[in-house]
């Protein structure tokens, strides 16, 4: 079954804040492979587990109509609440139950969510609702990232890096398929054109404020916190207070490159 992690109002708010859209070079992965495969120009994409939004309002921009979908009505009121492009749009319903006509769907597409999901039932859904030669989408970031700025960037990073595995140590059992760069599934994905690239890294523009408010929106810090919110706040508060020192800096908003290496599974049917 499907697993539900984002949804309290203040997590969804945090989670529009703080999570990025999809970066340049992930999006330069997936849009290559449509043109390739004659999936676009094309009439329909449907973000499954959009979240507030980010990665919709990159489809926004290349094709007709876009809709968004989310089991957590309070991520989806946060993407409603956010400006978008007109051909946007949001509802709410599981990944596994897309309520879209057979052989309807252009283009289908999961950012950072499909290991949430109920992976065999959404697959019978996305063989479902796309069309003859329609295609699919799904990526993931990993936990392979890095921080840069100066000459301090090592330091930075094993200092983000400390506070991250410390986190992590509340993470799912379903991170094991962000772990495993989703071998499992691109396993599970029932086209015989598929391909799996694991390489795309991508400079992410950040703050100091924007990098400790990632880790907060993540649903391993979530969990911390329910567990113990003072050991919680104290961690992304002395985290920040490292940061600014090892960079040699007081404020929040100093700039800082946020790299991070992205998987994404491509299949068309």
């Amino acid at each position: 079954m499907a697993t539900q992690m984002f949804e309290g109002r203040g997590h969804a708010a945090v989670y529009q804040k703080y999570r990025f859209a999809p970066g340049k070079e992930l999006q330069q992965t997936i849009l290559s492979y449509l043109q390739e495969k004659k999936a676009i120009p094309a009439e329909l994409a449907v973000d499954v587990g959009c979240g507030s939004g980010q990665g919709t309002h990159f489809l926004g921009r290349h094709f007709k109509k876009v809709v968004g979908t989310d089991i957590s009505e309070a991520q989806i009121q946060e993407a409603k609440d956010t400006p978008c492009m007109p051909n946007i749009s949001y509802l709410v319903c599981p990944a596994e139950e897309l309520p879209f006509p057979a052989g309807s769907v252009d283009v289908l597409t999961a950012f950072t969510a499909a290991h949430w999901f109920d992976v065999p039932r959404f697959m019978r859904e996305a063989q479902r609702v796309l069309r003859p030669g329609g295609c699919l989408a799904i990526s993931t970031y990993t936990v392979d990232m890095s921080l840069r700025h100066g000459d301090c960037s090592e330091k930075l990073t094993r200092v983000f890096r400390e506070c991250w595995d410390k986190i992590l140590e509340y993470s799912h059992n379903r991170l094991k398929y962000v772990l495993d760069d989703y071998k499992e599934i691109f396993e599970a994905l029932p086209f015989p054109d598929k391909k799996r690239v694991t390489d795309i890294y991508d400079q992410i523009p950040m703050t100091v404020e924007g990098v400790v408010g990632y880790m907060e929106s993540a649903s391993p810090y979530q969990t911390f916190k329910e567990k113990d919110p003072k050991a919680a706040t104290s961690l992304l508060q002395e985290t920040e207070k490292r940061m600014l020192e090892t960079m040699g800096v007081s404020s929040r908003e100093t700039p800082v490159e946020f790299w991070v290496r992205h998987v994404c599974l491509l299949g068309c049917k």
